[in-house]
C-alpha cells in the first residue's frame, strides 16, 4: 500500500472529524501483521484516536492475538476496540485482557447477564 497517501486520507478524515473522535478500522482479517502493524501507526499519525479490529461484515472478526498486537503497537494511551465474534462473557473478557478498552458486540445484554450469574 500507499502509505503516505493512507496517511492524507487519514488525516483529512480527523480534520473533517472537527475534533470529534476518529476510529480507523483495519479490517484484521485481510491483513498480515506487517499491514496492521503500518495500519496502527498510520492511525496514530493522522490524529485518530482508536483502532478497531474489523466492521464485523467481513470473513473473520476480532482475535486476541490481533487486539495483542494492536495494543503493542499503539501503546496504552490510545484506543483499541475489539469487533466481530464477540458474543459471550468469555470471548468479552479475553479481548479486555489482551488489551481492548472498548468492545463492539450485540450481545452485550446476553454478555451482562453472564457475568452477573
Amino acid at each position: 500500500g500507499d502509505d503516505r497517501y493512507v496517511l492524507q486520507e487519514l488525516r483529512e478524515v480527523v480534520k473533517a472529524a472537527q475534533g470529534h473522535p476518529v476510529k480507523v478500522i483495519l479490517e484484521t482479517c485481510l491483513l498480515g501483521d506487517d499491514r496492521k502493524i503500518s495500519a496502527c501507526r498510520l492511525a496514530m499519525e493522522s490524529g485518530a484516536r482508536f483502532v478497531k479490529t474489523s466492521t464485523g461484515f467481513s470473513r473473520g472478526g476480532a482475535t486476541t492475538a490481533d487486539v495483542a498486537l494492536m495494543r503493542r503497537t499503539v501503546g496504552p494511551d490510545f484506543g483499541v476496540k475489539a469487533s466481530g465474534g464477540i458474543r459471550d462473557a468469555q470471548s468479552a473478557l479475553a479481548m479486555l485482557a489482551a488489551g481492548a478498552n472498548r468492545l463492539g458486540t450485540s450481545s452485550g445484554v446476553a454478555i451482562s447477564r453472564e457475568l452477573k450469574g
